[in-house]
């Protein structure tokens, strides 16, 4: 039986590194340890393309070592491949085994049946996805706009909506109020709004956040506000399109900018396009009238009361994504949904639900967007986006011309495993470098990291209100490759389960200041260190720490983490990284030399290549 040996993230058999762009030339390279070898075959098939794959013999170039250039000629897509040896054992038959991928890509493994073999993955992407220079400096805020501030001066809430209710103390705990059916009878406010947003510079900066990614702001029923009833409208709770533009301007001014949530795969049952109330008419809406100009938007199966909605909630019709006029109003016209709000100085959008929006949607977003100057679009995508299949479609999220990232969810789980010490951090090293595979090298620079949101629990709550770990995950998103999403709040000390507990009003009365210093010292860390904004990054770990090594072509700075109660010592001979790295084996020495990290305690030092 031959020995076969292939590491993708190797350079000496795989480079370059990572996802690559159509007619760049990719070099293969295998090990086979057999003294009866035939021939060895490099095999790929291009997704959607021949089934049986190309076959080409790989030369032999020496010390046991074949190799193949390849070039990825069917354009932009995903590429899979492995290696076939043809070998002849001691009785001279002809056997042939197979080098594919394992669960984790990289190192491989050999398989002796050809429909057994898992194959590796080539991300071929069409374009670089450049962001403009505020987004790659970025470290943002997520603000849940009625959880923030109430900015009028008598503490009122505006314009209080009919059918709802307004908590008696900001301390309440969030609470829904259901009917039998488990729907929503009353939507809760707290009374947060824009003007409370703009009082609340002054602490944004002292914080050192300097983007800010907005929950929905547009007019609609719930608190949450992803039920839109109309994208032309700033909800009146919030305030009104003058003072959206003033708050706009003023937090330019500060040098903040701040991302939409494009809410564009369902609209809400009571809003000026359904009308299911009658709030907007008597006669209008497509609930309403057969003639409404937004009747063709929606699938009904028995008008009016059975039409197609957002998983099946009936609050939510969802919308025809391929209809032309639904298109047109979000980004076709001259004064479409995202054009209007771009001439407002909105620097970009975080699409909802991207999976149930069609490619050709987002495309058409995209270009839009790509006729205003330094804007950026970002999905929300749970899984690896490089290759997501939803509805049955392999989904062009990030090969060029659609997303420039994507919510980074997998991080997340990555670091709640790590600090949960539920995977070890050799197979959480293996994961991120599987992402970093995947994605062009943009692609994942650019995505928006976080380790909560309004769509999971408390990462406070999630780590049992462990304080040290909290700030280990708080420093991780601040050292980690990608723009890090702090979820407002989150640097306070803010607990909470699943949603609503997840969206308590901001405690302005009682900020944890450890936390909130600690978050504050690595955000300033973040922004003045080159290596954590633009370098690139290894990992590696020990039996019980995660490492990550960023580095540009100048200086470097390697960060890690001992998730375990008991101090853990790391030296040099204990390191496995999983690619090669700028740094001599004398300058690894000299930095791990005697470093022993203290239990739930991180270690981090700078330095020159």
């Amino acid at each position: 039986m031959p020995h076969v040996y292939y590491n993708s993230w190797i350079s000496d058999y795989k480079k370059p590194f990572g996802a690559v762009q159509p007619q760049e030339k990719v070099t293969f390279s295998v090990d086979v340890h057999e003294h009866q070898v035939i021939e060895v075959q490099f095999v790929i098939r291009k997704e959607n393309g021949n089934h049986e794959g190309e076959v080409y013999q790989m030369k032999d170039i020496g010390d046991n070592r074949f190799s193949y250039v390849y070039t990825p000629h069917g354009g932009k897509g995903l590429y899979f491949y492995y290696f076939a040896v043809k070998w002849k054992d001691d009785h001279g038959i002809e056997m042939t085994d197979f080098w594919g991928a394992a669960s984790v890509k990289g190192e491989g493994k050999l398989y002796h049946e050809q429909h057994e073999v898992i194959p590796y993955q080539l991300t071929c992407f069409e374009k670089e996805e450049k962001t403009p220079d505020w987004y790659r400096d970025a470290v943002f805020y997520q603000i849940f706009p009625d959880r923030f501030y109430n900015g009028n001066p008598d503490g009122k809430i505006n314009a209080p909506k009919r059918n709802s209710f307004i908590y008696g103390d900001t301390r309440d705990t969030p609470l829904y109020v259901r009917g039998s059916k488990g729907e929503i009878l009353r939507w809760d406010f707290y009374g947060g709004n824009l003007e409370g947003i703009r009082q609340k510079i002054p602490y944004l900066k002292d914080l050192g956040v300097n983007a800010i990614y907005l929950n929905p702001i547009f007019q609609a029923a719930s608190n949450h506000r992803y039920d839109t009833a109309d994208y032309m409208k700033v909800d009146p709770m919030l305030g009104d399109e003058k003072l959206f533009k003033e708050i706009i301007d003023d937090l330019h001014a500060e040098g903040i900018h701040v991302i939409l949530d494009g809410v564009f795969s369902h609209v809400g049952r009571n809003s000026i396009y359904f009308n299911y109330d009658g709030t907007y008419g008597e006669s209008e809406g497509a609930y309403r009238n057969l003639d409404s100009p937004y009747y063709s938007w929606f699938t009904f199966s028995k008008y009016p009361d059975k039409y197609a909605s957002w998983w099946g909630i009936d609050d939510l019709p969802e919308v025809d994504k391929s209809n032309k006029e639904f298109q047109e109003y979000i980004y076709q016209s001259g004064n479409s949904v995202i054009d209007k709000w771009s001439k407002l100085g909105v620097d970009g959008w975080r699409l909802d639900v991207a999976d149930e929006l069609p490619d050709e949607f987002i495309a058409g977003i995209r270009h839009k967007l790509d006729q205003y100057s330094e804007k950026v679009l970002i999905g929300e995508v749970w899984e690896d986006a490089s290759n997501k299949i939803s509805y049955d479609e392999r989904r062009q999220y990030i090969l060029g011309n659609h997303l420039h990232g994507v919510m980074n969810y997998p991080f997340r789980n990555t670091v709640l495993d790590l600090l949960q010490l539920e995977k070890s951090p050799k197979e959480l090293c293996q994961r991120l470098t599987q992402l970093h595979e995947n994605y062009p090298k943009d692609v994942l620079f650019n995505n928006l990291n976080n380790i909560g949101t309004h769509d999971t629990k408390r990462i406070y709550t999630f780590l049992g209100e462990d304080k040290e770990r909290l700030k280990l995950a708080l420093s991780f998103l601040l050292i980690a490759p990608g723009i890090p999403c702090i979820y407002y709040g989150d640097e306070a000390g803010v607990t909470g389960e699943q949603d609503p507990d997840n969206r308590k009003f901001f405690p302005w009365e009682d900020i944890d200041p450890d936390i909130f210093k600690h978050c504050q010292r690595w955000i300033a860390e973040r922004k003045q260190n080159n290596t954590l904004k633009y370098g690139d990054f290894a990992l590696f770990y020990t039996d019980d720490v995660l490492g990550m090594l960023r580095f540009t072509d100048e200086e470097y700075t390697v960060y890690m983490i001992n998730p375990h109660e008991e101090e853990k010592p790391c030296h040099f001979n204990d390191l496995h990284f999983l690619r090669e790295v700028p740094l001599t084996d004398e300058v690894i020495k000299d930095i791990f030399k005697d470093v022993t990290i203290s239990g739930k305690s991180d270690f981090f030092v700078t330095g020159k290549i």
